[in-house]
């Protein structure tokens, strides 16, 4: 992919000197610009490594709304998946819609306990090859929040105190930018309406009718990863009552796995998708109808 000379000067300054002012300099010149969150990358990149770089914005539980990157080639497959649904279950999204602070995070402190043992971690994130991500998350409007995920594969390795020093020193101003940007471009990115019928509702009536309230909590909790003894002390419950519920939902899912109930799960969220479409679809008749009315005008 080509890029700007802006960025391409960007991308190879650092902070020492006076240098970090001009980078900075050259990434508020373009804050109401599309060119923006290339600009931020490369900002960023000259502050710590990374390997991949993602700018998503998250409305309520809607799918999220990718900002950056744009250019199909520089999409993965990996992402693709995150965004068609895989996101319901990732611990970012979970944290977001449970309050999490702005700021910088990293996914290792927010993930569930069993993270590597869950279904979403073998069929989506695994095959991004992270060993680290870093979140640098931003409150755009109520419930609104931009999330700038920066990902390190094993050449790179876990971030360094030093590269957390340098985000840490730069986030205010970036979070300022940020908002900046969504208040110049925000209307530019489109937003699925409907969207929240197939997520917000999706770990919530999951198995509805089949499990108790207190399963599907539970559930819910599996499915994101969490361990018996993490789900205990989520619901303050005795560690035995956890399995005993574990045990009842398998027997009620006729499951004997994780994985047994992930494509349950799946199976749930294309039932959603496939009912939101269908209410968003004109009756056959008025279509019909409408046509007819068409033929009639034209010949009358």
């Amino acid at each position: 992919m080509q890029r700007s000379a802006a960025f391409q000067q960007l991308r190879q300054g650092g902070p020492e000197g006076r240098q970090w002012q001009r980078n900075l300099a050259t990434l508020i010149n373009h804050h109401s610009m599309h060119s923006f969150p290339a600009m931020l990358e490369a900002f960023l990149g000259t502050l710590c490594y990374f390997d991949t770089y993602m700018m998503a914005v998250y409305e309520k539980a809607s799918r999220p709304i990718l900002i950056h990157p744009t250019n199909p080639a520089e999409q993965s497959h990996a992402l693709h998946k995150y965004l068609n649904r895989a996101f319901v279950l990732d611990p970012l999204f979970h944290a977001i819609q449970e309050g999490l602070n702005p700021g910088i995070t990293r996914l290792v402190e927010i993930m569930p306990d069993s993270f590597e043992s869950t279904e979403y971690y073998r069929n989506c994130y695994q095959d991004f090859e992270l060993v680290d991500e870093i979140d640098l998350t931003v409150d755009l409007e109520a419930e609104v929040t931009c999330a700038v995920t920066l990902g390190r594969k094993s050449s790179l390795g876990s971030i360094t105190r030093s590269e957390l020093t340098s985000l840490a020193a730069f986030y205010p101003i970036i979070d300022a930018l940020i908002r900046q940007f969504w208040l110049c471009r925000g209307s530019d990115y489109s937003r699925d309406e409907c969207a929240d019928d197939s997520t917000q509702r999706a770990l919530n009536t999951f198995a509805s009718g089949v499990l108790t309230p207190r399963e599907q909590q539970i559930t819910g909790l599996i499915l994101r990863g969490f361990s018996s003894s993490a789900i205990a002390s989520e619901l303050n419950i005795a560690v035995g009552t956890v399995k005993v519920h574990r045990k009842n939902i398998h027997a009620r899912l006729n499951t004997s796995t994780q994985s047994d109930i992930f494509i349950q799960f799946i199976a749930h969220l294309n039932f959603l998708d496939a009912s939101r479409e269908s209410r968003s679809r004109p009756p056959l008749a008025d279509i019909r109808g409408h046509r007819g009315s068409k033929r009639q005008r034209k010949y009358a």
